[in-house]
């Protein structure tokens, strides 16, 4: 049985505008607890920009998150795909290109996202259902002549004997403390 992206993907996808200022961006993905946002204008796909993108821009010198537009900060390079793409050719194309994800669309029109987190829970399912269950041990019975704890019985009134301790390994001695340079 073959998989596609379709079958995984996130659907409900939540999307920014291309003059939304990082500050928007970073405050959805905070919210929604995600790492990728396509990018939109005029309700079509232009790019796709990542909670990475937003930490390299901000870290530059004189960047105000709120001044700074989503545009100057996206990938117009999302790797997209259409829906019905095999999830296997998907995988293996973001694992070859190092993608964080896949945008699933139709005519410029998003339909999903398809993250490195939404294929670890493709594998998880996959995993999961091609696993064969578990057999049950049978437990093992006593050899003859010799008796186990479990099958011993004692006369009532005896109590088990205790095995000897065992001794307790020497402690090890501590370091000394390493001496730091003075200034």
């Amino acid at each position: 049985m073959s998989h596609v992206v379709d079958d995984f993907m996130t659907r409900a996808v939540h999307t920014i505008g291309t003059k939304s200022p990082l500050s928007e961006a970073h405050r959805l993905m905070n919210d929604h607890a995600i790492r990728h946002l396509p990018v939109l204008e005029g309700g079509r796909l232009v790019g796709v920009v990542s909670m990475r993108d937003l930490h390299l821009i901000e870290t530059l010198k004189g960047v105000d998150p709120k001044e700074v537009i989503v545009e100057e900060a996206m990938s117009q390079d999302a790797y997209t795909v259409p829906p019905g793409t095999s999830l296997s050719e998907v995988a293996r194309t973001m694992a070859e290109h190092k993608y964080g994800s896949a945008v699933v669309a139709r005519g410029g029109r998003v339909e999903g996202i398809f993250t490195t987190i939404d294929a670890l829970k493709a594998l998880d399912a996959l995993l999961s259902s091609s696993r064969k269950p578990a057999r049950k041990s049978t437990p093992r019975k006593a050899k003859t002549g010799k008796s186990t704890r479990a099958t011993t019985k004692r006369p009532a009134g005896k109590r088990a004997t205790k095995s000897p301790a065992r001794k307790a390994a020497p402690a090890r001695k501590a370091a000394p403390a390493r001496k730091r340079g003075g200034r």
